[in-house]
């Protein structure tokens, strides 16, 4: 377990559910092992999911998660975990927690999915960033407005993995591109295999929306290389061809500074996480780590 990680465990659910909401006690809690280290989460009967963050920095997920995701769950496409109630520290427990809808569906890596999920997932992307963000402020994470301040903990994580210029290259194309002027979208800004969920191929469901915010839309064009393939890629930029070269270069950037920033930190503890950041980077520069 990695430092700094808050302990939960059934019975520990079980009573804050008794405490805090009686009407949906007696319902069976099962824990779920997932590739996740921000959030623990435990199944609560058939319909419902208890979810509760894990590290200090993912504490105000669960407030910005209850405004964020009814505002735009009418807009989207496919199915996103609908809050029903937050809770709050209490038991030795620290921090805010939610209940919500349980979304049917499973992980699956793009090799799997159906040939036609590029375009779902454009069609997905155009959907959040039409929902109505005017007044609320920027994101301070990904898609924020400018990513330098991160420029030495970026270079000091590509000397880490190996030194690849490229990534070196990458990361500066997308720190020297043309910033987005225009208001911010809504993003969701973590559109990976461990946060899509599909039925038969499907693209059905999209979780984890911790990272969400307003911000520019490069954040979540960055999924091309998260998840994408590179046959998936020239489709989903095909499809999204509204955005230019620039936004694409700062995509990049965004989906770099995910994979450089995880795979050092993970690499020893988690597996699943720093194989998505190892996939991330084999998709921006093949043979990085030769």
């Amino acid at each position: 377990m990695l430092d700094g990680v808050t302990a939960t465990d059934v019975s520990l659910v079980d009573e804050l559910i008794r405490t805090q909401f009686p009407r949906w006690h007696g319902l069976p809690v099962t824990e779920l092992v997932h590739g996740g280290t921000s959030h623990a989460l435990y199944r609560l009967g058939g319909d419902l999911a208890v979810r509760l963050p894990r590290r200090e920095w993912a504490r105000d997920d669960p407030s910005k998660e209850a405004v964020v995701v009814p505002l735009v769950a009418p807009y989207l496409p496919v199915a996103v975990p609908e809050p029903l109630a937050l809770g709050e520290p209490a038991l030795g427990y620290p921090y805010q927690w939610s209940v919500v809808r349980w979304v049917v569906g499973e992980m699956a890596p793009v090799e799997e999915v159906r040939e036609d999920t590029p375009l779902r997932l454009a069609a997905l992307i155009r959907a959040l960033h039409e929902v109505d963000a005017a007044g609320r402020p920027w994101t301070a994470g990904r898609g924020r407005l400018d990513a330098r301040d991160n420029d030495d903990a970026v270079r000091s994580c590509i000397a880490q993995v190996g030194g690849d210029p490229r990534l070196v290259g990458v990361w500066e194309d997308g720190l020297e591109a043309p910033r987005w002027d225009r208001p911010g979208r809504w993003l969701h800004a973590d559109l990976h295999v461990g946060n899509l969920l599909f039925a038969g191929g499907e693209l059905t469901g999209v979780i984890d929306w911790g990272s969400s915010g307003v911000g520019d839309p490069a954040a979540d064009l960055m999924t091309a290389w998260l998840y994408l393939d590179e046959r998936g890629r020239k489709a989903f930029r095909r499809e999204m061809s509204e955005y230019d070269d620039a936004a694409w270069a700062r995509a990049a950037g965004w989906a770099l500074h995910l994979a450089v920033l995880a795979l050092p930190y993970y690499r020893e503890t988690n597996l699943f996480l720093a194989g998505i950041a190892s996939r991330t980077l084999d998709q921006l520069c093949p043979g990085w780590d030769d």
